[in-house]
């Protein structure tokens, strides 16, 4: 069996072919030039252009280099995918698998995420995989970390949620003059983002997602990824204050790369549960 999963994971491809798995790099658009996460570029370059005034876009792989990636592979694969909804990447990835002859042995998972928990889904099937463990007895111990995972996004910038259409224009200039704290979260299908809750500061943001997940029996069964754009120490803040009510959770922070920065903008805070 081999493992393929893309960029939104965090690996890179390098750091994917050390691993024995296969990581496809999503793309990002900058003024007409295609950048290859990872590859092309890093987080903090990318950063560096948005802070010229540079506005970049996403693109999927192309379905041919998707298809050349399983045609390559002779063994069965587990491919797991951003989730569908919050990319074309899926789709890409079942269109490309009904080109190849023996599609049967091609098994797609819709992660129904992006980010930290992507990163620990790709883990745990490695992990499986290692400890020997049959492909259909990988996936359905994926699919607790799939129905269990829940995402929020407390962007920092206003005009990456107006573009993307999470915002009117009049609601993002209004916003940004009274300096409201938004967070995002996904639909209960997971395919979409919608407002969760707005504040007047990021603590008392992010306080209020601490409730949620509370809620949630948020314990020691659980990963909390707190992901970020160029903003280490806040995410480190972020964290403290998460774990003065969430003790009994594992927590790690990490560097989006430049296609989701694209999405939440540079300085947005990502805070997602799933359970290990």
């Amino acid at each position: 069996m081999h493992i393929v999963a893309d960029t939104s994971t965090l690996y890179s491809p390098a750091e994917g072919k050390e691993k024995g798995i296969t990581i496809i790099p999503a793309c990002s658009i900058v003024e007409g030039n295609t950048y290859r996460d990872y590859e092309d570029i890093n987080s903090e370059e990318f950063l560096h252009f948005i802070e010229d005034g540079k506005v970049p876009t996403t693109s999927q792989p192309a379905v041919g280099d998707v298809l050349d990636v399983l045609e390559s592979i002779d063994d069965e694969i587990l491919y797991l995918s951003i989730g569908d909804g919050l990319s074309g990447a899926y789709q890409t990835a079942m269109g490309a698998r009904n080109c190849v002859e023996n599609k049967e042995k091609i098994h797609i998972i819709d992660t129904k995420t992006l980010a930290g928990p992507h990163r620990y889904m790709l883990e745990k099937a490695m992990r499986l995989k290692e400890k020997g463990h049959k492909i259909d007895e990988i996936i359905k111990s994926l699919m607790k970390s799939v129905d269990s995972s829940i995402s929020f996004v407390i962007p920092s910038d206003f005009e990456f949620l107006k573009r993307s259409g999470r915002l009117t224009p009049i609601a993002a200039k209004i916003g940004a003059a009274i300096k409201i704290v938004p967070v995002m979260t996904q639909t209960e299908d997971k395919r979409r983002i919608e407002p969760f809750v707005i504040k007047r500061t990021k603590k008392r943001a992010v306080e209020a997602i601490v409730n949620r997940l509370e809620s949630l029996g948020a314990g020691a069964e659980h990963l909390i990824s707190i992901g970020h754009a160029g903003v280490k120490e806040q995410a480190q803040a972020v964290m403290e204050q998460m774990r003065e009510r969430l003790k009994n959770v594992e927590f790690e922070i990490l560097e989006l790369p430049p296609t989701l920065i694209t999405h939440g903008g540079p300085g947005c805070i990502t805070i997602q549960m799933v359970e290990k």
